[in-house]
């Protein structure tokens, strides 16, 4: 489980074909790993990915074709958003999410409003019927409150610590981003289907 709060920014380093997908060399950028261990969790701009290996500086993770389907930004050189898994003693700062990306959407707006930014993602209908306003949903991995909701499209603000602490700065009109809904309007779907 993760927060959604982003603890660092990496960057990939390296891209390199693995059985059944991909093998990432991630740079931890200002990541602490002195705790970690082989078989851990980190969050990679929203994706759960195991340790394989790692470092004082890196990790490398695998990531299966079909993870690689669903998502968007693991090219060499792309930067990412890194959280470790959550502890029990941990503070839920964000939302509950589990890092299983439900999939991608696509940037329509990213405007300057003063300080801020507003954010407007296209997400596909599977998608967009699981986000609510006032609601929570992860972009690339950071714990975000859903302002609006038009159809298929819904809005954020970013404020200047996300913009600074993420690499939500980055983005652009067009660009995919990795989606994950609110955890618990999955569930709610899935025992509405045995209330019908």
């Amino acid at each position: 489980m993760f927060t959604g709060i982003v603890a660092a920014v990496g960057s990939i380093d390296a891209v390199t074909p693995a059985a059944g997908g991909l093998r990432l060399q991630i740079a931890a950028g200002g990541l602490d790993l002195d705790d970690v261990a082989l078989g851990d969790s980190i969050a990679v701009s929203g994706v759960c990915l195991t340790v394989v290996a790692f470092d004082a500086t890196h990790f490398e993770v695998e990531v299966s074709q079909a993870t690689l389907d669903c998502i968007a930004g693991f090219a060499p050189g792309a930067a990412v958003n890194l959280e470790k898994a959550l502890r029990l003693a941990d503070r839920l700062g964000g939302h509950l999410m589990t890092g299983h990306v439900d999939g991608t959407g696509t940037v329509a707006c990213f405007d300057a409003v003063g300080d801020n930014r507003r954010l407007v993602v296209d997400a596909t209908p599977e998608i967009a019927r699981y986000i609510a306003r006032k609601g929570s949903v992860a972009i690339n991995g950071v714990s975000l409150t859903v302002n609006a909701v038009d159809g298929a499209s819904f809005e954020i603000n970013l404020i200047p610590h996300t913009l600074a602490a993420t690499t939500l700065q980055h983005l652009q009109p067009g660009n995919r981003v990795n989606l994950e809904v609110d955890l618990l309007a999955r569930y709610v779907e899935r025992l509405r289907q045995y209330d019908e």
